[in-house]
């Protein structure tokens, strides 16, 4: 149900300086994986050893601020034993909550460690308040991360109806192909983008420079290709350029950033409970731009909730670290509804 308390601000570690970097700008809370597979974002010289997440953990619990630990990839068969591990870790490491996508993944943290608390990752692709109670009485989540397909009276519906706290993708890179588990990239790579780490894993991308052009491939398809002294985005399928019907554009999506910056006052008001900045992947000084400028807007929301304004100066920082240079509502707002 909603509750008047201010928006919870998390944002993404995919380093030790990244964390640092949340935690000095103003994040209230800061997310981090594993260093394995067992993390959605498992990327090559990203995330944490077990030295590390001490030490970010001390960093933030000194400054009051919260640490959450993604384990949210699905176990694979007859690895059963490295997931509950990862587990058994947090537990162990008394992180302030654990974000879970896989149900026999929940099931086992509540019975091994039940006052481990519990949210349900965005890779669980729960859109409805019933999913949401369902996951709350049989495994006890406290929270849940909404996939970005729903508008938000359609989240309001969803908090008006669940006991479960709501955390809402609030800026970086959209995903509208099952949030994380893109049939799209498995079909062109062979594995699936939440076990491997990314939708579009570097050694399936080609670039093929020719005479006045740049071509880019996944795995083999042609996904874009850019002309001499075009800005060259990296191979996503979802986000290429795409011949339908005689014409060659964006039939999926356009390279753009989520930015709900002027919808701040609505997601307060409607009761969701934090706000989430995509990017574990991201440098850490991505995360500090990202991080001071959400921290200054939340903050004046806060002194300010019926006179809140968008700056342009806050629009001007995002705009330069978002996907190419551009910025949308995604689909938080359908004006066609």
């Amino acid at each position: 149900m909603p509750q008047n308390r201010p928006l919870e601000l998390v944002c993404p570690a995919g380093s030790l300086p990244a964390l640092k970097a949340a935690v000095d700008h103003g994040a209230d809370t800061v997310y981090f994986g594993y260093r394995n597979d067992t993390n959605a974002r498992n990327f090559a010289g990203l995330n944490f050893d077990r030295k590390a997440m001490i030490e970010g953990i001390a960093y933030a619990r000194a400054r009051d601020r919260r640490v959450l630990l993604a384990i949210n990839t699905f176990p694979q068969p007859g690895r059963e034993a490295d997931w509950h591990a990862a587990i058994d870790g947090a537990a162990e490491l008394a992180v302030d909550a654990v974000i879970l996508a896989d149900m026999g993944l929940l099931d086992y943290a509540r019975s091994r460690h039940p006052d481990l608390r519990l949210h349900l990752s965005v890779q669980g692709s729960a859109t409805s308040y019933e999913a949401l109670n369902f996951a709350h009485r049989e495994f006890g989540i406290r929270r849940a991360v909404l996939p970005r397909v729903l508008t938000l009276a359609q989240v309001e519906l969803v908090v008006r109806n669940t006991p479960v706290e709501i955390e809402l993708f609030a800026f970086g890179s959209l995903c509208v192909m099952n949030e994380g588990r893109c049939w799209l990239s498995s079909y062109a790579t062979g594995e699936s983008p939440n076990t491997a780490g990314a939708c579009s894993p570097a050694r399936f991308v080609q670039w093929e420079k020719k005479p006045g052009r740049m071509d880019t491939r996944l795995g083999g398809i042609l996904i874009d290709r850019y002309d001499d002294g075009e800005p060259a985005g990296y191979p996503t399928l979802c986000k290429g350029r795409y011949e339908v019907g005689g014409a060659t554009y964006y039939a999926l999506e356009e390279p753009a950033s989520l930015n709900a910056l002027e919808l701040l006052p609505e997601i307060a008001r409607i009761g969701v409970a934090a706000i989430k900045v995509e990017g574990r992947q991201r440098s850490p000084a991505y995360v500090a731009q990202v991080t001071r400028t959400l921290r200054r807007a939340l903050d004046e929301l806060g002194r300010n909730p019926q006179g809140f304004a968008v700056q342009p100066a806050w629009q001007a920082e995002l705009g330069r670290v978002s996907e190419g240079a551009q910025v949308t509502l995604g689909a938080y707002d359908r004006p066609w509804r």
